[in-house]
């Protein structure tokens, strides 16, 4: 049996969605995040980073999103519906899975670090802590994203999906770029509109309502 370890306001939606898309049978076990927003300790027994999502399949432990989903993919996806066949829309499949959390999570990530940290000083540093929050999104995060968002909206004037049709890849970018959908409101039409495409699909639907259970 397929179980997957599913942290509240994780990541892990994605896998939720592979699995609906691929309709086999799965489990879910949920953790709640403690107060600190940190993962609880029980899920350093299913792995020893205690991080979600993990997927177990009788004696394999997987870790890693690309990794599940690849897994997945070539496991259970018979007709190969998931994943393209040509050799140029295998090449993109490829390198969106690893551009997604390789080179544009990092950003958000830190963009979201650096805007939570003045929250959690000494008040008397606080104004301190805003300047140099600032100075970093400013300096360095901001024109980062700034270049990756010019990228994918180029990206997906002329692509209805990642990598062809839909596949895994567009699973594996669905986290930034619904994460990015209200950043770029009224600036970047085709990704909002791509953000909104993917979301609209039954199966999609499905994981987030189970993810949330």
């Amino acid at each position: 049996m397929i179980t997957l370890h599913h942290l509240e306001q994780s990541r892990s939606l994605r896998i939720i969605w592979a699995l609906e898309e691929l309709g086999v049978e799965y489990q879910i076990k949920y953790y709640k995040r403690l107060p600190t927003f940190a993962a609880p300790p029980e899920l350093k027994k299913v792995h020893p980073l205690g991080k979600s999502p993990v997927l177990t399949d009788g004696d394999l432990t997987i870790a890693e999103s690309a990794v599940i989903l690849e897994y997945l993919q070539e496991t259970y996806d018979t007709e190969n519906k998931f994943r393209p066949q040509d050799q140029a829309n295998i090449q993109q499949y490829k390198y969106w899975m690893h551009y997604a959390e390789g080179s544009l999570m990092p950003y958000l990530v830190m963009n979201l670090v650096m805007s939570n940290m003045p929250k959690h000083v000494p008040f008397l540093i606080k104004p301190i802590a805003n300047k140099i929050a600032d100075g970093v999104k400013g300096g360095f995060i901001n024109p980062r994203l700034k270049e990756h968002t010019a990228y994918l909206e180029n990206y997906l004037t002329t692509h209805a999906y990642f990598a062809g049709d839909f596949s895994f890849a567009d699973i594996q970018m669905s986290f930034p770029m619904i994460a990015m959908q209200e950043r770029v409101k009224g600036k970047k039409p085709h990704m909002v509109a791509y953000a909104n495409l993917i979301q609209q699909r039954p199966a999609f639907q499905r994981a987030k309502a189970k993810s949330e259970s």
